[in-house]
């Protein structure tokens, strides 16, 4: 076979698959989208003073 014969099936074939192609709609949804997210954040927070620390601050309580 012939180079230009090669090309001519090829593009036949081409010019084949995009005419058999289907076509595609894509519309928006009537309703608008809803997501719900049930989030429940909770945080601790843990603290520990020093010994010394704390009687420092119980004895300076206006330097806080």
């Amino acid at each position: 076979m012939s180079e230009t014969v090669t090309r001519m099936r090829f593009l036949t074939i081409g010019a084949a698959a995009l005419a058999a192609g289907g076509c595609v709609n894509v519309s928006a949804p009537d309703k608008p989208i809803v997501i719900n997210l049930n989030i429940n954040i909770t945080q601790e927070v843990v603290y520990r003073l020093d010994g010394e620390a704390k009687t420092l601050i119980q004895d300076n309580p206006g330097i806080f």
